[in-house]
């Protein structure tokens, strides 16, 4: 594995060759290996191992990136030459600042480094090819017992991230992680898992597994249910799938281009009062960087608070023209919160570890079943769209479990629907919530948040499958 020794005698030699004011070096690569199933049968096993260093130079209001994985001296010169040389065709950028210095990073809204929780774990980093054969073995094991075909995969990584700057500004981040993703299939329905942590000992492949066939079991022979406003039962896949189309609004950026949805809302009760939404890097289902892309430090930040929208994040950059836009005073604190992205970029920021605040009174899925007449519980969601980005209408299809729920029961599976839903509408609309788990789909990154029962959802068509 790269170190950050390592990489800071790499950034020595890379300032030797700058001849620009400032000069930065983002570091990043690490350890991957996968084992892919399918049809009951491993079918690929594949691992890499890989580093790059991406250069960023800065002279007279103009910068630039260029990037290499290699990692030799006479790379390292062409690397800085090429971002040197871009930089000088670019046009002055009026809002560029200089680098981060240690003390401002330090000091950014006056809180001190988040402690964050470890996120490297030797037994995962450990996992061989034997281990995932193993685990993937369980899941073929309960797929034949069921005469299921199963499908997925099962990875495990060990990952570095840091950052150098020649106003001696630097950071470094270590990593692992482990995922496996489940898919069952029976003649005419499919269910599905996936659970992804930076401990492999949190994964466990058979519960996965025996969870998927229950739901491909349990629905098949789907019958057709008319479209409409159903009570939904969203699990957590589901939830995080739909939230994650709204936190690039969440930026600062976003709202100086009037492209958010949160134009004119901040401040306002937008969502129900039981929704409460934090960036907390520093929690401890959460995984990733406690560092941005310019190396300052991300910052714990309520962004909605009893349904009320409190803040949104900032880059250093974002914040100083907030600070001397219209909206200064209007968007409640501004300055740098860590969550920036890699310079230069045109997006600005976003928040990226995202934790729903706890329910006061959880509720279990199957007790949300219970107390619900007639709904649908919704396992995950697949290919959702933005329909209208400022009433964050999106449209999409629910798949791999979706059941009918009657009288307090599920009462076998139904064909899939398409739907058009409102966000807002929809965390408005939270009867119930379970309590908070790390939560992966595959429309969005992971995140912390609790299953949801959702009044009035509206389902627009009926699939055929």
């Amino acid at each position: 594995m790269l170190t950050r020794e390592r990489a800071g005698e790499i950034f020595d030699r890379i300032r030797k060759y700058a001849t620009t004011d400032e000069v930065e070096a983002y570091f990043y690569g690490g350890r991957s290996a996968l084992t892919r199933f399918a049809n009951n049968v491993i079918h690929q096993n594949v691992a890499e191992e890989n580093y790059g260093v991406s250069v960023r130079t800065a002279s007279g209001g103009r910068t630039a990136r260029a990037s290499t994985n290699k990692l030799d001296d006479e790379s390292l010169k062409r690397v800085v030459l090429a971002s040197e040389s871009l930089a000088k065709v670019q046009q002055p950028d009026p809002d560029l600042l200089p680098m981060p210095t240690p003390q401002e990073r330090d000091s950014a809204f006056g809180l001190r480094r988040s402690s964050i929780p470890a996120r490297y774990f030797a037994e995962t980093a450990a996992i061989t090819p034997d281990d995932r054969a193993t685990g993937v073995a369980k899941i073929v094991g309960v797929a034949n017992q069921h005469n299921l075909t199963t499908a997925g995969i099962f990875s495990n990584a060990e990952s570095v991230e840091g950052i150098f700057n020649s106003r001696g500004l630097s950071d470094w981040h270590t990593q692992t992680s482990a995922e496996i993703s489940v898919t069952m299939l029976a003649k005419d329905s499919s269910g599905w898992q996936k659970s992804n942590s930076p401990d492999v000992g949190n994964l466990d492949p058979l519960a996965l597994a025996e969870i998927a066939a229950r739901k491909a079991i349990d629905s098949a022979t789907p019958r057709e249910i008319r479209a409409g406003k159903y009570t939904v039962i969203l699990e957590p896949a589901a939830v995080l799938d739909m939230v994650g189309f709204m936190f690039w609004d969440f930026a600062g950026q976003s709202i100086l281009d009037e492209r958010s949805f949160l134009n004119n809302r901040i401040g306002t009760q937008l969502f129900g009062d039981n929704v409460n939404i934090v960036d907390d890097i520093a929690h401890p289902l959460q995984s990733g960087s406690p560092f941005d892309g310019e190396g300052m430090q991300r910052q714990h930040v309520p962004l909605v608070e009893n349904g009320v929208v409190k803040r949104v994040v900032y880059a250093r950059a974002t914040a100083e023209k907030m600070k001397k836009s219209e909206y200064a005073g209007k968007v409640g604190p501004v300055g740098a919160t860590g969550h920036g992205f890699l310079l230069p970029n045109e997006m600005g920021e976003m928040p990226v570890n995202i934790v729903f605040g706890e329910p006061e009174h959880p509720q279990t899925v199957e007790r949300m079943i219970s107390s619900t007449e007639r709904g649908v519980l919704v396992t995950r969601l697949w290919y959702i769209r933005e329909v209208d980005p400022y009433e964050k209408i999106l449209t999409g299809m629910t798949r791999d479990g979706t059941f009918l729920i009657k009288n307090g029961n599920l009462s076998g599976g139904v064909r899939n629907f398409r739907f058009n839903e409102s966000l807002i509408h929809m965390l408005s609309s939270v009867e119930s919530m379970g309590r908070l788990v790390r939560a992966s789909g595959e429309e969005s990154f992971d995140m912390v948040v609790p299953a949801m029962k959702v009044n009035d959802f509206n389902f627009t068509e009926v699939t055929k499958f």
